[in-house]
């Protein structure tokens, strides 16, 4: 159905925030009246930052662009959503919705009462099984985006996601295009690649992006992510392969190599999803490729995919079919138009039926979105009411006797009124208390994903400790972690058993369970003697050093001891353990993925000696201290 009024559409990427105007023509058509663009950093793809980073991005653009619209359609990124393509077999349509259901319990890698999630039915196979989109992405996650939104003064109509929005953009733009087409977006975290044929569509999100480069190249360059970010878009370019002279600048000649491995990656997995489309699929060979993406820009990224696909290559214009007002910069919007493919998709979902129609919002949120629609209705109700209030005394003026009649009546009214006005406000009382109730789980929920974020981060650190000590000694190493041990505050030995004591408790020791760590990449090869889940001691059972279990400890952890252990190279150079274990604590002291977490040179550091070994021992270790910035409750 047209609308005639203007309307928002917000991609709420991993790395930027794309925002565009739109206005439905009166041909039935698409025009842009406005645009902006935000960067997020790389705040912008960490879960405990994105709700602040996105309403602040919101509120700037709001400013500087002066959209005029409230109501928004809103794209999730790539790495937030769950998409696969099922077959199912024919049946009547009455089953199609509860075999769907069954489907999504079974595809689904999270509880379905923790997820919204959708369908689309795309059209049947030649032996007449249906093919289904099925995407799915986590309640909270959509919350986070509906918060932002509305901190921001927006109304989010609709939640879809980035492929059902990116078929839309090219369905509309190149509809006419005949054969088998390919489009690769390349984002921030996630790519997808799409296939268009005879009016069949076939996605598959890769979980390779732009910031890979940037990420790569920071590690590489000991850089920030934002100024790697900044070199990467002014002075980057994709390494061109064979033989070529390097670049004066160093920097430049290491984002082109960084640049050329991640993209020859992502080739690697379009190739095999060609290979996917057309054996599981039954699809034809694509016989062009259409690039978009924030990466695709970046010099030679199409030279490269030209040579490595040996296919035409163009660049996807979402604005093709789109008319724009006399207000845009078209000079501006050329240097941002291949980041708005999914921006104009969700665009034209308020102009007509599209070929894949998704909504993501959860049904609270849709309750809510109805109600809010309802109030001007009673907002008219209660002005009727005071009108027939004002009406009623100006009779009351003229005839006294049914003035007194009508206060009587209205008496009667009052009273049970005020009773329902005082079981509304101890109810609205309730719901303050279990909101603030919310607020304070919703901190120790946000506070669990600090120590496996904290993990994923230490495992990076190892992984590049390990890489430049075999560049520098020119042999391969390995080092991991062998326990770890918090520090916690004396307890009172009293608590919970009756019986005094003047001794203060010691710490707590604990070792995480090998598979954990593994789980992690914390811990490079399982230990000696098989099965870590056989030895009482690696499960971190604290019997196993003949105590008795202990209840659980709700102390707040401010240090961790950990033990590591590293291959012994002082075959190699006698000073190479030394140096391993120095190398490593100033990766823990200075690394950028750690600075959230532990505290540098203010307390993370080895806390004793390398333990004494001879050259033909397989290992060593060596203890450190890590000093959190935030406690960790246990």
């Amino acid at each position: 159905m047209l609308k005639s009024k203007s309307f928002l559409c917000a991609d709420f990427g991993a790395g930027t925030l794309k925002v565009a105007e739109f206005e439905a023509t009166p041909e039935g058509g698409l025009r842009l009246l406005r645009f902006g663009v935000r960067s997020l950093g790389i705040e912008g793809s960490q879960e405990a930052a994105r709700e602040r980073v996105l309403l602040k991005g919101l509120q700037d653009l709001i400013a500087e662009r002066g959209f005029a619209s409230k109501q928004v359609n809103a794209c999730a990124p790539g790495f937030h959503v769950f998409s696969k393509f099922v077959k199912l077999p024919p049946v009547d349509s009455s089953k199609v919705t509860q075999i769907i259901q069954y489907e999504a319990q079974q595809n689904v890698p999270f509880p379905l009462n923790e997820v919204v999630w959708d369908y689309q039915i795309l059209g049947n196979t030649a032996s007449g099984e249906l093919e289904v989109l099925l995407v799915a992405i986590k309640s909270d996650l959509v919350e986070t985006m509906y918060r932002a939104a509305e901190g921001a003064g927006l109304r989010i109509h609709l939640v879809d996601a980035s492929p059902a929005a990116l078929a839309n953009a090219f369905k509309f733009n190149y509809g006419d295009v005949e054969g088998c087409s390919m489009l690769l977006d390349i984002g921030a975290k996630t790519s997808n690649v799409l296939f268009f044929e005879k009016g069949k569509v076939f996605s598959r999100g890769i979980n390779i992006g732009a910031n890979s480069i940037t990420q790569d190249f920071m590690a590489e360059a000991k850089m920030r992510f934002a100024d790697a970010e900044l070199f990467k878009i002014n002075e980057g370019f994709v390494g061109l392969g064979g033989a070529y002279e390097d670049p004066e600048n160093p920097k430049q000649a290491a984002i082109s190599k960084v640049a050329r491995q991640v993209l020859t990656r992502l080739h690697i997995q379009v190739n095999q999803t060609i290979q996917f489309y057309r054996t599981q699929q039954g699809g034809s060979p694509p016989q062009r490729v259409f690039i978009c993406g924030g990466a695709s820009v970046m010099r030679y990224a199409m030279e490269f995919f030209q040579e490595k696909l040996n296919l035409p290559i163009e660049y996807f214009n979402p604005f093709r079919s789109v008319t724009l007002s006399d207000t845009v910069e078209v000079l501006e919007l050329e240097k941002v138009a291949h980041t708005f493919s999914e921006v104009v998709g969700l665009g034209l979902r308020n102009l007509a039926q599209c070929p894949v129609e998704l909504n993501l919002i959860p049904k609270h949120l849709l309750k809510r979105q109805e109600l809010s629609q309802k109030k001007p209705y009673f907002i008219a109700t209660a002005l009727c009411l005071i009108l027939v209030v004002f009406a009623g005394g100006f009779y009351y003026s003229k005839v006294t006797e049914v003035q007194d009649r009508a206060t009587e009546k209205l008496s009667g009214y009052a009273v049970p009124l005020n009773e329902k006005k005082e079981r509304l406000e101890k109810e609205e009382a309730k719901i303050a208390n279990a909101k603030k109730e919310l607020e304070v789980l919703g901190e120790l929920v946000q506070e669990r994903l600090t120590w496996p974020e904290m993990l994923v981060a230490l495992r990076k650190v190892m992984l590049e400790t390990e890489e430049a000590t075999r560049r520098k000694l020119g042999v391969e190493t390995g080092l991991w972690f062998e326990s770890f041990t918090p520090e916690l505050p004396a307890e009172d030995p009293n608590a919970g058993s009756g019986e005094s004591s003047t001794e203060g408790s010691s710490p707590m020791r604990y070792m995480m369970d090998p598979r954990m760590m593994a789980r992690y990449g914390l811990i490079m090869r399982p230990p000696a003697g098989g099965d870590p889940a056989a030895d009482p001691a690696a499960t971190g059972d604290p019997a196993a050093d003949g105590g008795e279990k202990k209840s659980g400890n709700t102390n707040e952890v401010k240090i961790i001891n950990a033990v590591c252990r590293g291959v012994n190279n002082m075959r190699i150079r006698s000073s190479a353990n030394t140096e391993l274990a120095f190398d490593f604590q100033h990766q823990l002291q200075n690394h950028e993925l750690l600075k959230p977490f532990l505290e540098g040179t203010n307390g993370t550091k080895l806390s004793k000696e390398l333990g004494v070994v001879t050259e033909t021992e397989p290992t060593f270790s060596f203890g450190v201290v890590l000093k959190l910035k935030k406690p960790i409750k246990l």
